[in-house]
């Protein structure tokens, strides 16, 4: 039975952070019954708060191949031909002409990145980017650091990262998070590259990794400091007893005791 595509998610429909840091956080649905295999991760990093990250940073929880930006990066094998989750996905919705174009890159290496049209996607590119296999730190953060490099260098201004790794490739959700958010603090901060973005969007498919997002992105993003620190509109201890829930650790770091 045919099934008419789904509307591009326009990026005038994709709130930033700091609009939904002002209207206090979004509500993540609660998941009983479900545990996640991840395993404690201390908090890495502290920064600054800055308004102008804030305002080109989202998170969505959505069909990446439904966003309409200048390029979406996917989670690509070595061969870069398609294979399952999101990779599969994202070549069925471009149609057989991304194939052909893949076939001529003659693959891609663990860490880099090559990019090609987007072709029946919303979306004008595709990144396609080939993370570890396991949890290998530098790699993946290779991958979003060769992303973008790729975005900038094609003059593109928009981006949208699917979860590299996370699948099948075993890396720890927790723990890809939190290189993928200060991988990309710390390039915003480097060198007035975030001037070169309009957005960077984290699209996110299910609600475990929602959750990590939405868990983790006030360290790297933080919120304006004479606001409540809510964690996005729920206290820390509601926090702690979902994290809990799935059985993720609630160990926090001395920056954390030091808040309350």
């Amino acid at each position: 039975m045919y099934r008419r595509p789904l509307p591009p998610i326009e990026l005038t429909n994709i709130p930033t952070l700091k609009q939904v840091y002002e209207t206090g956080g979004i509500q993540l649905k609660m998941l009983p019954d479900r545990k996640t295999r991840q395993r404690t991760v201390k908090l890495e990093a502290s920064f600054p708060h800055e308004d102008k990250f804030n305002e080109k940073i989202s998170i969505i929880q959505a069909d990446i191949t439904r966003l309409k930006v200048d390029a979406i990066v996917n989670a690509a094998n070595r061969t870069l031909l398609g294979g399952g989750g999101v990779d599969g996905a994202i070549h069925r919705a471009a149609g057989d002409l991304l194939w052909k174009e893949c076939r001529s890159l003659n693959g891609c290496d663990t860490g880099d990145a090559k990019i090609t049209k987007g072709y029946d996607l919303p979306a004008k590119h595709i990144i396609h980017t080939v993370g570890p296999i396991g949890e290998n730190r530098e790699a993946l953060r290779s991958c979003y650091q060769r992303s973008m490099e790729v975005l900038c260098e094609k003059n593109l201004r928009t981006i949208a990262f699917s979860n590299i790794s996370t699948g099948i490739y075993g890396f720890p959700r927790d723990a890809a998070a939190h290189v993928a958010l200060k991988t990309l603090r710390e390039w915003m901060e480097s060198d007035s590259n975030a001037d070169l973005v309009d957005r960077i969007i984290f699209c996110v498919f299910d609600d475990d990794n929602l959750y990590v997002y939405r868990y983790l992105l006030p360290v790297y993003f933080p919120q304006p400091p004479d606001e409540e620190r809510r964690g996005w509109g729920r206290p820390r201890r509601l926090l702690d007893e979902e994290r809990e829930e799935r059985g993720w650790s609630t160990r926090r770091t001395s920056d954390d005791e030091k808040e309350e």
